[in-house]
């Protein structure tokens, strides 16, 4: 079990093996980086923690792809995978998963530009390449010219200071192994620390730091002698016996680990990006339509005037009326969801149908509850103030236009996000947010029922990104509302408990205005 698809194999490098500071040195000579099969790892897999921190970008460079697994499975969110490496048996394989492969040597900022030129990519992943290379700065910042604006880096690092490395040690044993942690191609060696200082320095904001464990891993040679490597190298991943793991094992190891990273992890995953700089973003302005022929002109006009740049973009579940027709006459970008699947389906729709070519979503419903002059604000909070995520909160105080039993279930849905995770919102459910586009990207949102919005605030208020509260009114609604009370109810505290695992409890970067 070896977990590290994604590796350069020391390409192009000359030099030996240089421990970190404090380290020791191994003595064990490299190996060649494949065999005369085209191959040097018995055992391939995925590295999950480092596809799930993928979300759905659009575009992904996976750089050091080995024969393509990560890439493969970050393929099927919907993006388009450029694949680098060097390793021609590996190249060949992975030519069959992504979309593309390049041959280049990533050590070298010729070979680098040549292959990509002025290409940018949503996402760069570097999956276990990074401690192959003698440099791993300058082979990060060598691709940091291909990041889009609010792109995202991802890196994974074996942990040298993983509790069997440290067994090992105190037997008076650092020795190299055919693959993991003491891999016999490793140039460089992390700890959780020394990693994200190497993220940092190559002036990269870090977000959240993940893990893949080392529990049932530490057992790998016995695994591997109990049910066989298998003539491909992928073959154990696809054993029942270790789906049965991953399914039933895993997330019972992610828990553990968690509590102690820097000794039971055996890679750490960084998500890092460039620090957003003030600048002005392409906007879209989202509204789910359903039946809203009474309102939908004038909502779409109140928009035009505070964002007449602005695209608009209905998903519309109507059924009754005339309202996408209508949408659509006044210039709008009308998605059909008939027959209506309900607010989490819709809603997805609109969030990835606006990242998908847009930087900025600032979304409110069409029935006039959420002033449309709030606009402007929350467009200056995220374009010139860096926020990521703007959550324009209706209950601070009762609001005339809101049932006082409405009110109260929103102050206590509020109350539990803030016991079980630590985020001091004060409204979960709020109708009108901004979000940078990126930062929706970043994570795989399930619509699926109702009540999407816990996951899309509190998602990236635990996973680093800075969110940013404010006040609004909230005023009496034109037509009648499609409020599913107790379908709502059932989802919000499914979603708030499924939300437990995720990022880091108490948001240090939610701001209350």
């Amino acid at each position: 079990m070896n977990a590290e698809p994604g590796r350069a194999r020391g390409q192009g490098e000359s030099r030996g093996p240089r421990p970190p500071e404090g380290e020791p040195a191994p003595s064990a000579p490299r190996r060649a980086p494949e065999d005369p099969a085209g191959r040097k790892y018995a055992v391939e897999e995925v590295n999950r923690a480092l596809v799930a921190a993928a979300g759905r970008p659009r575009t992904v460079l996976d750089v050091g792809c080995g024969i393509g697994l990560n890439g493969a499975a970050v393929k099927r969110t919907g993006a388009r995978v450029t694949g680098i490496e060097i390793a021609p048996g590996s190249r060949a394989r992975a030519g069959e998963a992504l979309d593309e492969v390049l041959a280049a040597d990533i050590t070298s900022d010729a070979a680098v530009r040549e292959a990509l030129g002025d290409r940018r990519f949503d996402v760069l992943l570097f999956a276990d390449v990074l401690e192959h290379t003698a440099d791993p700065l300058a082979a990060l910042c060598r691709f940091l010219p291909h990041l889009e604006e609010d792109g995202h880096v991802i890196v994974s690092l074996p942990n040298v200071a993983a509790w069997t490395v440290r067994l090992g040690l105190l037997a008076g044993r650092f020795d190299y192994e055919p693959s993991g942690i003491l891999d016999d191609s490793h140039l460089r060696f992390f700890t959780r620390a020394s990693a994200i200082r190497l993220i940092e320095r190559a002036g990269l904001e870090v977000l959240r730091v993940e893990q893949n464990p080392m529990l049932v891993r530490a057992a790998k040679g016995l695994i591997l002698r109990g049910v066989g490597a298998g003539e491909d190298p992928t073959d154990l991943a696809r054993s029942l016996p270790y789906k049965a793991y991953q399914a039933l094992v895993r997330p019972l190891e992610d828990v553990v680990a968690g509590r102690a990273p820097g000794l039971l992890a055996f890679q750490h995953v960084i998500v890092a990006r460039r620090p957003p700089r003030p600048r002005r973003m392409k906007l879209t302005v989202g509204m789910l339509t359903m039946d809203e022929e009474e309102s939908v002109g004038a909502m779409i006009g109140e928009i035009r005037r505070v964002a007449p740049d602005a695209e608009i973009l209905c998903v519309d579940s109507s059924t009754r009326d005339r309202t996408p027709e209508i949408a659509a006459g006044l210039g709008a970008r009308v998605l059909r969801q008939v027959p209506p699947r309900g607010h989490g389906p819709a809603m997805e729709l609109l969030m990835y149908s606006a990242a998908a070519r847009s930087e900025l979503l600032i979304y409110l419903d069409c029935d006039f509850t959420y002033p449309a002059e709030n606009i402007p604000v929350l467009r200056r909070l995220v374009e010139e103030e860096g926020a990521d995520v703007v959550n324009c909160a209706r209950t601070r105080t009762r609001p005339a236009a809101m049932p006082v039993p409405n009110y109260l279930a929103n102050r206590a849905f509020a109350a539990m996000a803030h016991v079980m995770h630590g985020i001091p919102t004060s409204d979960v459910h709020s109708g009108m947010r901004a979000y940078r586009c990126s930062v929706i990207r970043a994570f795989d949102f399930d619509g699926e029922g109702d009540a999407l919005p816990i996951d899309t605030l509190l998602f990236p208020a635990k996973c680093g990104y800075r969110v940013v509260e404010m006040p609004i009114e909230y005023n009496e609604r034109v037509g009648t509302s499609k409020l599913r009370k107790l379908a709502g109810t059932v989802w919000t505290m499914i979603r708030l408990l499924r939300a437990l695992p995720v990022g880091d409890r108490l948001g240090d970067r939610y701001e209350r205005r």
